[in-house]
């Protein structure tokens, strides 16, 4: 037998056509693959603003703004299918193009014929031309358009607000913020602060401003006697008001619901606070109740960051019990919905303090 005849020879027309299909995939694996996409979603305004500047900033020169730089309302589809359109203009001048889609809706609603404007231009976009999309809203992972989107994007980051409660994200953001501006802070530092300001970037920001100035050049981790005299602290008076509730104490929690409202406070701020206080109590309380001695275990449990401060707030829970405390959530629910209904602050505050006082007197 012929040596020749022991292979299966390919026909030529054949290896260009298995070549050609493999060069289409390659080159649209690597098209998908460095689309520049960027989707951001959340309720943390002042974070998210800092993200599309730092984006801007790297993208656009700033020599050629005004002819690469374009921010789309939401106005209905015609906005998402013009920002399409315009993204797919390669940039003039130097640096490249961004197309800001502001507070859009593709994610939670989308109509037929911008999703087939999004399946034909999201593969298509140049390279140095980036496509932006923001909104409040949590995107619907239902939805084919935010499927499309979350393969397509270079990235999908999600920018919500940390609950009030989650003491230790609290304080790893305080810490992230402080490596961001230079600032040193001790351990009970940067536990105070993260008290003082709770899940609100924007005045983390700038109270860690006020802590580098008067840092100066003292490379000093600032502790917490320095912090609590230079920051605003109304949320350590929110907790001052949870410790009165507490305590039962009603002519207390009225005069620290007066001096917060006047200290223009946000109520629904004041009720976070709240919740988060009254949520820790509950689990501690339910961990000794179980049997559990163990610190470490229930600072797991309660979302404490420093289980030193287990032992203070099992002499806290003491003269309440599980029930009393159970019974304190629903009543810090229907105030935060009172208030997001337009309910008077001031006169729903004291009604539902008073109410909490009296369910932590109950014997």
């Amino acid at each position: 037998m012929n040596q020749e005849a022991q292979y299966h020879i390919i026909p030529a027309k054949n290896v260009l056509l298995i070549t050609y299909y493999l060069l289409l995939i390659i080159y649209y694996l690597m098209l998908f693959a460095s689309m520049p996409i960027y989707i951001y979603w959340g309720e943390d305004e002042f974070a998210m603003e800092k993200a599309i500047v730092e984006l801007r900033d790297r993208i656009i020169d700033p020599a050629w703004t005004s002819f690469n730089y374009h921010v789309f309302p939401n106005d209905g589809a015609d906005a998402v299918i013009q920002g399409l359109n315009q993204a797919m203009t390669p940039p003039f001048g130097a640096g490249g193009r961004l197309v800001w889609l502001v507070n859009t809706n593709v994610c939670q609603q989308c109509p037929d014929n911008v999703l087939e404007e999004l399946q034909r231009t999201l593969g298509v976009i140049p390279e140095n031309s980036y496509l932006l999309l923001t909104s409040r809203n949590k995107p619907d992972e239902r939805l084919k358009s935010t499927k499309l989107l979350k393969k397509c994007a270079t990235k999908f980051q999600d920018f919500s607000l940390i609950p009030p409660w989650k003491t230790d994200l609290l304080v790893k953001a305080v810490q992230q913020g402080a490596h961001t501006m230079g600032v040193k802070l001790t351990p009970m530092g940067a536990d105070f602060l993260a008290e003082c300001v709770g899940n609100d970037t924007r005045l983390l920001y700038n109270e860690l401003g006020k802590l580098r100035l008067y840092a100066g050049d003292n490379n000093q981790p600032q502790d917490v006697d320095v912090v609590a005299r230079l920051v605003r602290n109304t949320t350590h008076n929110s907790l001052q008001l949870a410790t009165a509730i507490r305590t039962g104490d009603t002519a207390k929690a009225l005069l620290l619901v007066a001096d917060l409202l006047g200290a223009s406070e946000p109520a629904l701020k004041i009720v976070a606070t709240l919740v988060g206080q009254f949520r820790t109590w509950l689990w501690v309380k339910i961990m000794i109740e179980s049997g559990e001695k163990d610190q470490q275990a229930i600072a797991k449990a309660a979302n404490i960051s420093n289980p030193k401060r287990i032992y203070f707030l099992q002499q806290e829970v003491k003269a309440l019990s599980v029930q009393q405390l159970r019974h304190t959530l629903p009543l810090l629910l229907e105030l935060e919905v009172s208030l997001k209904q337009g309910a008077t602050e001031t006169s729903v505050l004291q009604t539902k303090v008073v109410e909490l006082c009296q369910v932590c007197q109950r014997n």
